[in-house]
């Protein structure tokens, strides 16, 4: 099958890319390397360095024949999308809407995309959220996900092309970003490994669901193979704390690190979990790989990217 990854030098788009290789899938990348990497790209696959707002991507789409997209890329920086929120709609509105409008003149199959299940549903009523969980979103990210979640309903309704729309919890594991707005695992690891001080911010009891980037490889791998369209939450239904995760990883990297709080962040959500109850009921997935592991697999991997530790 011939699979476009947008975003496939990045994070999580790469694990998926590899995935899809090793299935024996085609996958063509789409990437303008604004976060993604190279070193990410797996050697297997087709490479277009092409912003996914770009009118050259429908040649993409024509040339390699594409049957299914996942999409990922995306302009994901919270804090940037509040200063800057028409910048955040070029991306991850009209960018999707280019992508969306390739697939349908060119009769893709299915259409996989990569939303939020933090940042969606805003400040919970209830805990672990369903995706019944009424939609908040609190930031110009968070709505742009839930728009072009919309859209993707309108293809299917007009066009009949099939869609899964996977709801992240706060994703983690090796080759995450640890510059600018990055997860907080991924910025702890650098700062411990460089010998810097990493800050808390506030009182560290703040909450997310933190979920291992082979698990939501799987969660793709099953999206791929599934033949209606559906939402979906992809998190661990465990909530843990800030505060704890740079214990476990200073046990890992840097054992004499102090902690050390900074003030609180203005508007930050305070607690934030996801229910996969769904998912594993009608895909079977669900998430087999606890915190503590991840951790420390992730770990691993930064200590031998960046101190050359074996």
């Amino acid at each position: 099958m011939n699979i476009l990854v947008t975003g496939g030098a990045g994070f999580i788009a790469s694990h998926i890319t590899d995935a899809y290789i090793a299935e024996g899938h085609n996958v063509i990348i789409v990437d303008n390397l604004s976060g993604g990497v190279l070193e990410n790209v797996n050697p297997k696959a087709k490479f277009y360095q092409l912003d996914i707002r770009s009118e050259k991507l429908e040649d993409v789409f024509q040339k390699e024949k594409i049957e299914v997209v996942n999409h990922l890329a995306a302009q994901m920086d919270v804090r940037r999308s509040v200063s800057d929120p028409k910048f955040d709609a070029s991306v991850n509105v009209l960018g999707g809407l280019n992508i969306f409008e390739s697939a349908r003149k060119h009769r893709v199959k299915k259409i996989i995309f990569s939303s939020t299940g933090g940042a969606i549903y805003g400040e919970q009523d209830y805990f672990p959220a369903d995706e019944e969980h009424p939609m908040r979103p609190l930031s110009p990210y968070g709505i742009t996900k839930l728009c072009t979640e919309k859209y993707l309903f309108f293809y299917k309704a007009v066009y009949g092309i099939n869609y899964v729309i996977l709801r992240y919890a706060n994703v983690y594991g090796p080759r995450q970003n640890p510059h600018g707005e990055a997860g907080v695992i991924a910025i702890f690891c650098n700062k411990l490994l460089k010998g810097e001080q990493p800050v808390i911010n506030g009182d560290g009891k703040q909450t997310r669901d933190y979920t291992f980037v082979g698990d939501v490889v799987k969660a793709n791998l099953l999206a791929l193979k599934y033949d209606g369209s559906n939402i979906y939450n992809i998190g661990t239904s465990i909530e843990s704390d800030v505060n704890k995760l740079f214990l476990e990883l200073r046990n890992h990297l840097n054992p004499s690190c102090p902690e050390q709080h900074a003030p609180a962040k203005v508007g930050e959500q305070q607690r934030s979990v996801i229910s996969y109850k769904k998912i594993e009921k009608e895909l079977g997935w669900k998430p087999t790989v606890q915190l503590e592991e991840g951790l420390r697999l992730t770990a691993e991997y930064f200590k031998k990217k960046y101190s050359g530790v074996k």
